[in-house]
This record gives structure tokens, C-alpha cells and sequence, in this order.
């Protein structure tokens, strides 16, 4: 078989097509994976070769297996001894590590049932070809059809991702929030946050002068949003959908499972009230400085075994980090220097002309103050900036803002920045304003919507502003950042249309498109399914020692391949969309509160005002998933085939 229409090097160029269908969300094609597997298969010199390999255990530390069954560790070395069972494999000279990423895999074998152990050939061989056809292409440096399309698709295209339907045609209102939306920071903000937040952790809660000179830095491969601190232990934790925590960090070190299983009731989880009362989310993009420096902290105290109160640690940090926002010290810097702080916005002016051209109305709604915000949008784009909105909002104090429906407008001065005193009754065309709510918004803009379709009868008793318009419609579009201060009460509580700005998700894409990614992924999926097949092969009836140990095996070699994954993320968490195997709590709120999202407020340009959505039919209970497996790469099938070359 030729390298030219074989292997993962021809694989990549064809594993475009996103299997939603698969528990694995591996990119696979079906055609390409069954014809080169089939040909594999027909050589019967290669399967008599395999068939010479010996076994050998995946070494992968236990305490995180994948599925956290205890099996295998509740038996002692006296009972079932792995060596006996699972004795190592040489690994051929040939095969090189491809950047070191990647070892030759032997898979464990059964004692005694040959019909599992054909399964396990057969799932072994096709994971070494996919992985040294990989090595050879990237040592020869082949190009693929992904390979040119990587940089077009990322960074050209622009896409808008949907969650639920939307008719941008219907929409007669859109609004912005102002950070990391019309303006995405560099990461010089939050290492100069993180500075200022360490020197008030020294010099106002007298934590030891030695930290400044440890040099701690913020490490922008350290954290994600979406994560939480505990305030007990002061780890840092990556939630599920379920609330499970799925990966904690103590420090810079992270927490073994059997810590997590002891320190949340044998579940990873605590209850409702107790969740509450412990965990401190850690949701939007800021975040990440605080995030960084907890785990800081705690290291340096650890390291210089200083004893420490947990608790009190997180709650100083917290409220330096609060202390820092609220100052406006860093404000300044930045308003001072924007060409340091903020990334350059392509396509900002056309997105906001298009969508006023075509009779939008835009509302600018941000926390941040009127000097701060004029500073960065005359630096995007000019001084006559504010001439683009019909609204301008500052200080606005999201989410009271939603919540309030009694504090009403100021007025600011735009050449002193000071509030004046006069009743705010009707905005104004080119005037600023501070701080109100939504409810006196409808008040003083003529509010008048085309329809409230779509509002649920349990909200009908509020849509209707005293003197103004219709609180709740999904005519009004907010595009922000932050989940839980810009969007989950604008749809929650007015079913306004919400749109996150999520710079993640072009960035994961990009590492998902690398042949390591695709490997492990296709590598997770063949495992998961050669422990399907042997479960099947072994019936309903009790399982022996040997069989729980094997299956125990393949679960640590696959914890190990969600290892390599988050490793190629370059961050401690892994996705910022994934925890471990299941959707985190992010993904889920993204999901569950946004109707679009994308990576950047300039990929509307690329749509047209309007532009209809479709989203994606969504699979969430395994009984759905199984009746679309005809639409993906079928491995069940694929093995099969392999086995009936074994015979």
C-alpha cells in the first residue's frame, strides 16, 4: 500500500466531517477509514506478524482511571499480579517517537480467552499502522488537503457557531459589551493585573516580601475560564455538566483522584448547598489572573512549608483582585497605552456599519467607566465613535442592570467624566450614560418590538415596562463575553437573543486539527470500542478476575490518551469544552444560555444582517447517538473485518 492513498496522512486530509454522532467527537470519514483498514487486512503476512507481538502494560497511574472503578486496585499483588498477566513487549527498533509524543502501543492481552484476545489484535494493529503511517508522512514532510485548508479555516472564514435558531432579520437591536468583545486584550493586562494583585497581597494583607522576589509571573498556560476555586482547599477545579470535578490542581501540582474521591463525599461532587457555599466560579477571561495566582500562592507556601489557612488565602486573593478592578489603577495603564494592551480588531467597523446600514439599532451596555472605554474605542476606531450608537451605556453594572427595575439614568459629562444631576426621561443622540436597568431603558428609547413570540407564559406577568416597550423579546440581540455578568439573565429572565465571544474555541480548533490530536482521538475511539466488543464477547454473566483487570487496563491506557490530548491543549484543564470525557459546566451554560457564539465580534462580517441560522441537531441520550452510527466511521465493522483476516 502506497503512502499517497493510506494512513493517517491521507486520513487527515479527509477527517473534515465532524462525527457528532460518536460519544468520541472524533473527526472521522467513513469511506477512508474502511477502505484503508480494509486493505491493511487483506495482507495475511501482516496479521501473522502481529500476531507475534507481545503484550504489555499501558504504564498509566491508576488513581485516574477512566471510569473510576476500583477493580484492579482492591487486589492485592498476591491475588493478580500484572506482570503474570500482561508480561511487556519490545518495541521494535524501527518506530520513532513522532516529537516525542507518541510510543509504539501494545495492548494487554487475556490469560485465557482467545476470542478477546483477537479483538484486542485486531484493535492493537490498526492503531501501530495509524501511528507509524503518521510517523513516516511527518517525517517526509507530506502535505495535506488539511494542511492548506488549517490556516484558511481558522483565521480566514470567521465562522458563527449556533446553538438554537436564529433569523437575524428579526432582530431590530443589537448590543455590545465592551471587554473582550469590541475589545479582545493582550496578554500584558493580565500579567499586569497579576502584578498589581501580588503587590497588595504583600503589602496591604502582609503576606512574606519574599513572593516579590520569587519572581512569580502570570503564566498564560496555566489556566482556563470556566474553572472554579475551592474555598476550603483552595484547588483550583474543572467542573463536568454534572458538577463533578474532573481535574483539581493544589498548586502547581495535581490532585490525585483517590484526594478528589476522599474530599468530595466518594463522587467528585458536593451538594447543591455545599457547592454554593465552597466553590467560587472562575467564569470569564479576567479570571485567569486570579486563577494563576491561588495556585501560585498556595505553591509558594507549600514549597517554603509555611503553614496556611486555605480559606483565608483564596478570600485575600479574591478581594486583592477585587481591590485591583475597582481602583481603576490598571485602567489608567491601559487607557494610556493601547497599543500594548489591546489586539488589533479586523473587520470592527464594518461589522457595526452593516448592522446599522441595515436599520439595526445598536446599544452600547458596558461596566467599565466612560474614560476608560473612550480611550479604547477611540483607538479602534475615532474620535466620533460614539456617533455609530443610538445608546451608550457606562458603568452600567451588569448584572444588577437586568435585575434592578428602580435605579435610574445619569447623565456624563464627555469632557470631564463627571456625573451630572439633571432626570434622565429620553436619551439623547451622542450623550452618554451611567449606570440605570433595563427597565428604564424601554422608557427612554422608543422601545417598540415586532413581536414577543416565544416568550414562555410564566414571564407574561412582567413583559411590560411601565410607560415603555417589552422587556422580554428575542428581537433584541447582546453580544458579550462574560456568561453569568452579560447573558444568562438577558435570556433567562427577557428571552433576549444572546451571543457569547468565545476566542477558545478557533484556538482549540486549531490544536484538534494536528495530526497528534487526531491520533489520540482516533486512538480513544478504537479503545473504547475494542472494551464494547470484548463485553460483548464475554456475555452477561460474571466477570473473572483476569476480565476486570483487562478492562481496568484499557480504561488507565485511555485516561492516558485524555492526558496526551489536554497536553497538546497546552494549558493544566485541557478543554476549555471538555472536562476530561464529558461536556464541563462551561460548555453546558454556553449551550444552555447562549443562542450563537463565536471566537471573535468581527466574524459577523462575514454574515449577511439577514442571515438565518441552523443549528446543529443535538444528541444527548446514547439511544439517539446509536440510530445515527451510519453516519460515522463504523468501527465495529471495521474490527470485525480486520478479525475475519485473522481466521
Amino acid at each position: 500500500m502506497s503512502s499517497s492513498n493510506a494512513g493517517v496522512g491521507g486520513l487527515r486530509a479527509s477527517l473534515i466531517l465532524f462525527c457528532s454522532a460518536t460519544t468520541t467527537n472524533a473527526f472521522v470519514h467513513p469511506r477512508m477509514a474502511y477502505h484503508y483498514l480494509i486493505e491493511e487486512s487483506s495482507n495475511p503476512s501482516f496479521w501473522q506478524n502481529q500476531r507475534r507481538i507481545q503484550p504489555r502494560l499501558y504504564d498509566v497511574d491508576s488513581s485516574d482511571s477512566f471510569t473510576g472503578t476500583d477493580s484492579w486496585d482492591n487486589t492485592s499483588e498476591e491475588e493478580l499480579d500484572e506482570e503474570d498477566i500482561f508480561p511487556p513487549c519490545e518495541v521494535p527498533a524501527n518506530v520513532e517517537d513522532m516529537e516525542g509524543s507518541f510510543e509504539h502501543i501494545c495492548l494487554p492481552r487475556h490469560e485465557s480467552n482467545e476470542n478477546v484476545n483477537d479483538i484486542l489484535i485486531a484493535t492493537e494493529s490498526t492503531i501501530q499502522t495509524l501511528n507509524e503511517q503518521s510517523i513516516q508522512n511527518y517525517d517526509e514532510g507530506e502535505e495535506t488537503e488539511l494542511d492548506n485548508l488549517d490556516d484558511k479555516i481558522i483565521e480566514g472564514t470567521g465562522r458563527v457557531y449556533s446553538n438554537s435558531y436564529v433569523d437575524l432579520g428579526r432582530v431590530d437591536t443589537v448590543g455590545f459589551d465592551y471587554d473582550y468583545t469590541l475589545v479582545t486584550y493582550t496578554n500584558a493586562l493580565l500579567e499586569l493585573i497579576y502584578d498589581m494583585a501580588l503587590n497588595r497581597l504583600v503589602q496591604e494583607k502582609q503576606y512574606p516580601l519574599e513572593m516579590l522576589d520569587e519572581k512569580m509571573k502570570f503564566d498564560p498556560k496555566y489556566s482556563i475560564r470556566g474553572l472554579a476555586v475551592d474555598r476550603n482547599t483552595a484547588w483550583i477545579c474543572h467542573l463536568s455538566y454534572t458538577h463533578k470535578v474532573a481535574v483539581a490542581w493544589e498548586g502547581r501540582k495535581k490532585v490525585s483522584r483517590q484526594r478528589l474521591m476522599e474530599e468530595y463525599t466518594g463522587k467528585r461532587a458536593l451538594l447543591p448547598k455545599e457547592r454554593k457555599k465552597r466553590l467560587k466560579p472562575l467564569n470569564d477571561l479576567f479570571s485567569m489572573a486570579e486563577c494563576c495566582l491561588i495556585a501560585d500562592t498556595v505553591q509558594f507556601f507549600k514549597d517554603k512549608n509555611i503553614p496556611f489557612c486555605a480559606r483565608n488565602a483564596v478570600d485575600d486573593i479574591l478581594s486583592v483582585i477585587g481591590s485591583t478592578h475597582i481602583s481603576g489603577d490598571f485602567h489608567r495603564i491601559v487607557a494610556a497605552n493601547p497599543a500594548k494592551y489591546l489586539e488589533p480588531k479586523r473587520n470592527l467597523r464594518s461589522v457595526l456599519e452593516k448592522l446599522k446600514k441595515s436599520g439595526k439599532r445598536l446599544i452600547f451596555v458596558s461596566n467599565s467607566p466612560f474614560w476608560y472605554v473612550d480611550a479604547g474605542m477611540k483607538y479602534m476606531l475615532d474620535d466620533k465613535w460614539r456617533d455609530m450608537w443610538d445608546v451608550c451605556i457606562v458603568s452600567a453594572g451588569k448584572p444588577r442592570f437586568y435585575t434592578d427595575n428602580s435605579r435610574p439614568f445619569r447623565e456624563v459629562s464627555q469632557s470631564s467624566g463627571r456625573i451630572k444631576f439633571k432626570n434622565i426621561e429620553k436619551f439623547e443622540p451622542g450623550e452618554v450614560y451611567t449606570e440605570g436597568c433595563l427597565r428604564e431603558l424601554t422608557k427612554c428609547i422608543d422601545w417598540n418590538f415586532v413581536s414577543n413570540d416565544n416568550v414562555p407564559e410564566n414571564d407574561l406577568e412582567h413583559i411590560t415596562a411601565g410607560g415603555g416597550g417589552s422587556l422580554v423579546s428575542p428581537n433584541v440581540l447582546y453580544i458579550g463575553d462574560s456568561l453569568f455578568a452579560d447573558l444568562v439573565d438577558a435570556k433567562r429572565e427577557f428571552g433576549w437573543t444572546t451571543a457569547a465571544v468565545t476566542p477558545e474555541v478557533d484556538f482549540e480548533l486549531k490544536m484538534q486539527t494536528k495530526n497528534e490530536y487526531i491520533l489520540a482521538q482516533q486512538t480513544i475511539a478504537l479503545l473504547l470500542n475494542a472494551l464494547r466488543m470484548i463485553q460483548d464477547d464475554l456475555g452477561s454473566g460474571e466477570r473473572t478476575k483476569q476480565d476486570l483487570a483487562l478492562m481496568d487496563s484499557l480504561e488507565r491506557m485511555i485516561s492516558g490518551w485524555r492526558d496526551e490530548q489536554a497536553n497538546l491543549l497546552e494549558n493544566s484543564f485541557g478543554s476549555v469544552f471538555r472536562a476530561r470525557h464529558t461536556p464541563s459546566l462551561f460548555a453546558h451554560s454556553l449551550r444552555r444560555y447562549c443562542d450563537l457564539y463565536m471566537s471573535d465580534v468581527s466574524d459577523i462580517a462575514n454574515y449577511s444582517p439577514q442571515h438565518r441560522f441552523y443549528p446543529y441537531e443535538a444528541k444527548v441520550l446514547s439511544h439517539e447517538i446509536e440510530g445515527d452510527e451510519s453516519e460515522c466511521w463504523d468501527l465495529d465493522n471495521i474490527i470485525q473485518t480486520e478479525l475475519r483476516g485473522l481466521n
